[in-house]
């Protein structure tokens, strides 16, 4: 696989062992999901930034995850969501090689979404979610 998948694999792959390791019930996706049934966890695109020096260039694709929690921030759903995510912070931590020997993963970003829209779904099947995006970002350098 090409760093890019490796990315997105790794993220699939923290994810549902975080969620296996935490005995979450959480449903995840290598892409944006044609139904959402919280507590779900996908990854929503990937952007990368590469750095070219005479040397070598550098790859940092950043897979940008939307974990959602429920239909709204009630007290339960935004605990849930915060003991989630500070274990899941941890869990990428411990694991930087997920991506690949020669590689690291980190957790550089993470953003509440109170008021997340399924915007790829059919009008009738949009909903609104609270969830969480968080950014992983791959680093990777090659001469």
């Amino acid at each position: 696989m090409g760093f890019r998948a490796d990315a997105r694999a790794a993220a699939v792959t923290l994810l549902t062992a975080y969620a296996s390791a935490a005995s979450v019930k959480l449903q995840v996706y290598p892409g944006r999901p044609r139904t959402l049934y919280p507590p779900s966890a996908f990854v929503d695109g990937i952007r990368e930034v590469v750095t070219y020096t005479a040397q070598l260039h550098q790859r940092v694709p950043i897979a940008d995850i939307v974990l959602v929690h429920g239909t709204y921030d009630s007290k339960d759903t935004t605990e849930q969501a915060d003991a989630f995510v500070d274990g899941f912070l941890e869990y990428v931590n411990d694991n930087p090689h997920a991506a690949g020997a020669n590689t690291t993963v980190a957790v550089t970003e993470v953003e509440d979404l109170p008021t997340f829209v399924s915007d790829w779904m059919s009008p009738a099947d949009q909903k609104t979610y609270y969830a969480t995006r968080i950014a992983l970002e791959g680093f990777a350098s090659s001469g």
